[in-house]
């Protein structure tokens, strides 16, 4: 009984110790390093530059890619997500945190390529408050590869 009291006190001390950071809502970034072999920092805006030269690139999705989507006026931060499933040249499955509510991680949720070049620029991402896709596109910059997923490979899997 007094182990318990003693590991409850503890508990409860160290949400006063730590800072406030860390009681912070899980955000994308966090989500997506945890769950994907994409080891990048920084504000998912940034992902896209900071992964050149370390991960290859592309506009093909891939099952383990990150999509990384622009800094926008209603997304300053930008956002990333990993790909779950392929579903066609056009649709895939991601999963990804703090989409559609703060903290909130989904998986397996509809992304559709809505671009007019089929390059994945233009994304439309299911919104659970509402059950449909966004009401608008979000602009993407596209897809970083883990190293075991290659932009040729991942090229020639959107091909066939």
């Amino acid at each position: 009984m007094h182990k318990n009291m003693v590991a409850a006190f503890i508990a409860l001390l160290s949400l006063f110790a730590l800072p406030s950071a860390a009681h912070a809502r899980l955000q994308c970034v966090t989500y997506a390093r945890q769950v994907s072999d994409v080891q990048l920092s920084g504000n998912a805006r940034d992902w896209w530059s900071h992964a050149e030269g370390r991960y290859d690139r592309g506009h093909a999705p891939k099952v383990g890619a990150v999509l990384a989507f622009a800094g926008t006026r209603a997304m300053p931060y930008g956002h990333v997500a990993v790909v779950h499933k392929v579903v066609d040249d056009r649709h895939i499955l991601i999963n990804h945190a703090n989409w559609s509510r703060p903290g909130m991680v989904e998986r397996g949720v509809l992304a559709v390529d809505v671009s007019a070049a089929g390059d994945w620029s233009e994304v439309r991402v299911w919104f659970a408050p509402t059950r449909s896709l966004g009401l608008r596109p979000s602009t993407a910059k596209g897809f970083i590869y883990p190293r075991t997923v290659t932009a040729s490979a991942a090229a020639t899997a959107s091909a066939g």
